[in-house]
């Protein structure tokens, strides 16, 4: 079960020069994997930033583990892992020798050679940094943030750059980090994996929170979902919306096409089907259709970039 916030956040603001980069921002992190989604500049990574102590807020007040991150910074450090966008690590060191080194800054850090293997990083661990590929340095950037053991782990973009098979072992990594307790805010582009691994979605857009919820809820609230079916030109639509509850809608947008848009569950489509026997129709195809994580995304942000 979900309980305690492990983040708040509350009238957050914060401006660079002109730019108002967070404007305003609530945001409420519980117990479990939370994703942050949101378009670019939408201020994601600011908000996640001030949240890991690195920047300072303009205004509003940020609590993470119940401590401030800018005056408890001492006491919250130890308690979270980060991984960055980008940096944090020195360009000379080699990959296994940064890990060890930030392994041996905790008191009980995770086994270092097994989170090598898990990663897939055994085959450049005498490579220097800058040396790795982009994905294996996102790859020691991961588990850089959770050899410690922290309570919370804030993963800006863990999957950007990796292939496939490292995409799912990143993926599993962030579920057994859920299962042992451990709770992730994560930011991401690919709406796949907030699907997969996230409790709670909250969606940023010019610097405020618009829609926050579990994917299921937001699919469900976003739009209505759809359910098509084909059959010869010109059925009665009238009829068969009589049969249909009320904020209902039943269409033949092209002949012999027809779509039935509303809160689609078992008892419509029996409904559909139901009145498509009485009435002698044969469907030659029926389909439901449910809205995904990325159609709500697209509804809510970025309208400035496609006016």
């Amino acid at each position: 079960m979900r309980s305690e916030p492990v983040v708040q956040v509350q009238a957050l603001v914060k401006r660079y020069g002109t730019k108002t980069a967070v404007d305003g921002l609530d945001l409420v992190a519980r117990t479990g994997v939370t994703a942050v989604l949101g378009p670019n500049g939408a201020g994601k990574t600011t908000t996640v930033e001030i949240c890991e102590g690195y920047r300072r807020p303009d205004s509003g007040t940020v609590r993470v583990l119940g401590l401030d991150p800018v005056t408890q910074g001492p006491a919250l450090r130890p308690r979270i892992g980060v991984m960055l966008q980008s940096g944090g690590v020195y360009s000379g060191a080699r990959a296994d020798e940064m890990l060890r080194h930030v392994a041996a800054l905790h008191a009980h850090p995770l086994d270092v050679d097994g989170l090598i293997e898990r990663l897939g990083l055994g085959s450049c661990g005498r490579t220097t940094y800058r040396r790795l590929s982009g994905g294996q340095q996102r790859r020691l950037a991961l588990a850089m943030a959770v050899v410690g053991r922290p309570e919370l782990v804030f993963l800006d973009e863990p999957g950007a750059g990796l292939d496939p098979q490292a995409r799912r072992a990143t993926w599993d990594l962030v579920r057994d980090l859920r299962a042992d307790g451990v709770s992730v805010i994560l930011t991401t582009h690919h709406m796949d994996e907030a699907e997969q691994l996230a409790d709670d979605v909250a969606v940023i857009d010019a610097g405020r929170v618009v829609a926050q919820g579990s994917p299921e809820e937001l699919c469900r609230g976003g739009a209505e979902n759809t359910l098509r079916f084909t059959g010869r030109p010109g059925l009665d639509v009238g009829s068969l919306l009589k049969a249909l509850p009320a904020n209902t809608s039943a269409v033949e947008p092209a002949p012999g096409s027809y779509r039935v848009t509303g809160t689609i569950d078992p008892q419509l489509l029996a409904t559909v089907t139901s009145w498509c026997a009485q009435n002698g129709v044969m469907p030659d195809r029926i389909s439901v259709e449910r809205h995904t994580l990325e159609d709500v995304f697209l509804e809510l942000t970025g309208k400035e970039l496609r006016a």
